[in-house]
């Protein structure tokens, strides 16, 4: 493969550098920021940091709406208790609409059945998650989430070729491991000149019942050593919290009471 001169006219290759063609989005949506939720490692905690985000954000005032583009691993509907199937007019899909007036648009809310399995590739995916962004009623929003799919593949490509994203905010967990794997993820934003606006360190640690004391889970914390490698901010450390957890699981997840992002919240103002 030759070099790469970043000339895109008659260059057939799908790379991540490759200049997106402009997509535009119905004519009554205005989305004033657009932050990308993202690890590169899956099981970290994306679908629920972009939860959390959106109901703090939504309690602040702000009209916010969330894009479930993990096509093979949605969560977001189940999380916010959101059932049955999206409706539509000639000119696009109206999302859901959870009590605190959180936007949801999710490929779980078009399928027959929500345990039924996405077998499509990635040019079909790719589409999708266009058409998440580019046939949705998203009205007037303050900022627009979207929980992205695991790794750095063409699905993720796709999301950062096809969709303006302003800024990335990256998910990790103090695992050695996870933390590698993450640090593709931000170097996937950088080769595309994306802002990150920090790190979101979840399952941080465990807090006591009894005496509120917090106690780590894994020997070393390597958070704070890839927050320094690349510069960043860790802007917030989420606990294992059951409370959390269940909230999720019954569909309960804005009677959370948590604020646990408000440092992020500042850093994408």
């Amino acid at each position: 493969m030759a070099e790469c001169d970043h000339n895109c006219s008659g260059c057939s290759q799908d790379c991540a550098s490759r200049v997106p063609e402009p997509v535009v989005p119905t004519e009554d949506t205005n989305i004033k920021k657009i932050i990308g939720v993202l690890s590169g490692k899956g099981g970290v905690g994306k679908s629920m940091v972009s939860a959390l985000l959106a109901i703090e954000l939504a309690r602040k005032g702000y009209s916010v709406g969330i894009m479930d583009a993990d096509i093979t691993g949605p969560s977001i509907p189940k999380m916010f208790g959101m059932h049955g199937q999206l409706f539509g007019d000639e000119k696009g899909i109206f999302p859901a609409e959870s009590p605190l007036g959180v936007k949801v648009v999710s490929i779980n809310m078009m399928l027959e059945n929500e345990d039924d399995a996405v077998l499509w590739r990635g040019p079909i995916l790719g589409g999708i998650i266009k058409q998440f962004y580019t046939e949705v009623h998203w009205g007037e929003l303050d900022y627009l989430l979207i929980d992205m799919p695991p790794g750095t593949s063409d699905i993720a490509i796709s999301v950062i070729q096809q969709i303006p994203v302003d800024q990335f905010v990256m998910v990790t967990t103090p695992s050695k491991l996870v933390s590698m794997v993450v640090g593709k993820a931000i170097n996937m934003a950088k080769q595309v000149n994306k802002p990150v606006a920090g790190l979101v360190e979840n399952m941080a640690y465990v807090k006591c019942d009894q005496c509120g004391h917090e106690i780590n889970i894994y020997k070393n914390d390597e958070t704070k050593a890839s927050a320094e490698k690349y510069g960043l901010d860790v802007c917030a450390r989420l606990p294992m919290d059951p409370e959390l957890a269940n909230e999720a699981d019954e569909g309960q997840i804005e009677s959370y009471n948590g604020d646990l992002l408000k440092d992020l919240i500042e850093k994408l103002k």
